[in-house]
């Protein structure tokens, strides 16, 4: 079991959560929930004693193995991915590394390399009772997306994305008793993220995972941790189950706050009316000592906040789209694009799906002539205008000038007011929009490119992994805009959600280069790949 008691968080002061009396249980999932800058983090650091400097107690019960995935994914540079894994039993790595040590180099006839040999063979036998950590370290390293000829690999040659997902893999290796996830599907593709779901329904402990993939949380956790008005309110279901009971709850109150008001205003007028008339006096007292019990409640304003995301076509679309023909791109002899044809009709909105690594953001880069490909062409409709928001948007958007002067940089004669209002409906307030664009965080990076899409009016959109950063409200007001959108889409995204929200065409990439086309929702393909029928 976990708890907290009396637990405060303060930044100068600002207070992030006070007074949190939380007991977490053993077979709960708890999905911890809350705008950008809630404290989600903060919360999660603190129980796992990475923050150390707050009010109140902490206590996890004695003997519990905890599990914390680690955010650094340097920290394992020089070890080799297999036992970068390993290193999530600390025992078992240590005593496995001393054993192999002693029998390269240690003394045999001498009776304490012996009897050490022996304490760590206790040690291996009570960590790994059945000796096939070996096994499952490469059985995980294969779901996760790492093959098994690079598991002796140093960490050093992954890519940023892979070290990821060994320290995922590094934390579910040693099933801990207590497992503190924050955002563990970063950098997973759907498959990868659908064998997580299945790993971790199946955690027996204490869990608090943070994540912005609602699908995610729908099919993993037990309970929610709402961080919302510098508390931390505990709800019974998944995600939608806690949508519900909180909209059901602030509705409650707005009720029941108007009834009181029109109670009071009805006292109020009685006690002005008859307290100076001697015949009613004793009513009239009666009357305030009722006025003086009568609480209003205020409805506090939530941290959460939807952004406004409307995409408007300036133009018109004409009879072609798009047509990309027998298009290819290979990098060092190997083939990522493999002869891809596909016809786009005007108003077709297309989700690109696909592991990892197959050519996603790729195509993407084709289609928008950022890269050449090595055979083949990309015709695009003579009305088509196009709107792009590149993966790499954090690195795209720099200087040193305010959000809007970045934004009036692509259009000097756009008018002022259009500029600070689109900003403002992806709650940007007039004080933020001075801010310099190079202070500000990754999410809002991600809203300025938002912005700047909305502002362009393109009847085409090209989007790659836009819900990198953004909070559940910004996901579901995203989904909404595209849904709502006249125009064509082409986006590439691993948020289940959001692709069910506005796709009516999937492309999924293969590792071979060749491709599937499906016409129909994310839901129906998703379905028809279970059946065996794609």
């Amino acid at each position: 079991m976990v708890q907290t008691i009396n637990l405060t968080m303060r930044y100068g002061n600002r207070i992030l959560f006070e007074n949190i009396n939380l007991k977490l249980d053993p077979h709960k999932r708890y999905g911890l929930i809350g705008a950008n800058g809630a404290g989600k983090t903060t919360f999660l650091k603190i129980l796992s004693g990475e923050i150390e400097e707050y009010e109140g107690e902490v206590v996890i019960e004695n003997g519990l193995k905890v599990g914390v995935l680690g955010q650094n994914q340097f920290a394992f540079e020089d070890f080799t991915i297999a036992d970068a894994v390993l290193y999530g039993n600390k025992r078992l790595f240590d005593a496995i590394k001393e054993k192999e040590a002693l029998y390269a180099t240690g003394d045999f006839d001498d009776d304490a390399v012996n009897n050490r040999l022996a304490d760590l063979e206790v040690i291996c036998v009570e960590e790994d009772p059945t000796y096939e950590y070996d096994v499952n370290i490469a059985k995980i390293l294969a779901n996760v997306g790492i093959p098994v000829e690079e598991h002796q690999n140093l960490m050093s040659t992954l890519k940023t994305s892979d070290k990821f997902k060994v320290l995922l893999a590094q934390v579910l290796f040693p099933k801990p008793d207590v497992l503190f996830l924050d955002e563990p599907t970063n950098n997973l593709d759907i498959d990868s993220i659908g064998w997580l779901e299945h790993e971790l329904q199946r955690h027996e402990g204490t869990m608090v995972v943070i994540s912005h993939d609602r699908h995610f949380l729908n099919a993993v956790v037990t309970n929610i941790l709402d961080v919302d008005y510098q508390k931390i309110r505990p709800f019974t279901g998944n995600y939608d189950d806690w949508y519900i009971a909180a909209n059901v709850i602030a509705k409650q109150q707005e009720m029941d706050n108007a009834k009181k008001l029109k109670e009071k205003e009805q006292l109020e007028a009685f006690v002005r009316r008859f307290s100076a008339n001697a015949s009613k006096a004793k009513q009239a007292t009666s009357r305030q000592k009722q006025l003086d019990k009568l609480v209003i409640e205020d409805i506090k304003p939530s941290s959460r906040r939807d952004p406004s995301i409307v995409f408007k076509a300036k133009r018109q679309m004409g009879g072609e789209a798009l047509e990309i023909v027998n298009v290819s791109k290979s990098f060092d002899d190997l083939e990522v694009l493999k002869e891809v044809s596909l016809r786009i009709e005007p108003g077709e909105k297309i989700a690109v799906i696909g592991h990892n690594g197959v050519g996603k953001t790729t195509l993407l880069k084709v289609i928008m002539e950022e890269l050449q490909p090595d055979s083949g062409e990309v015709k695009w409709g003579a009305t088509i205008e196009t709107s792009y928001f590149p993966q790499d948007t954090a690195d795209k958007i720099q200087g040193n000038g305010t959000l809007y002067e970045w934004l009036r940089g692509f259009d000097p004669k756009r008018d002022i007011s259009e500029i600070r209002n689109c900003l403002g409906r992806m709650l940007f307030s007039g004080e933020q929009q001075e801010k310099s664009v190079e202070k500000i965080s990754g999410g809002e990076k991600h809203r300025m490119m938002l912005s700047k899409m909305m502002l362009e009016e393109g009847n085409f959109l090209v989007l790659d992994e836009p819900t990198n950063h953004l909070d559940l409200e910004a996901i579901v007001a995203l989904g909404e805009g595209l849904y709502n959108f006249k125009g064509n889409v082409i986006c590439v995204s691993h948020d289940r959600e959001l692709l069910d929200a506005f796709a009516n065409r999937i492309i999924e990439l293969h590792g071979d280069g060749s491709y599937t086309d499906f016409k129909g929702s994310y839901e129906a393909f998703a379905e028809a790949k279970a059946n065996g029928s794609l």
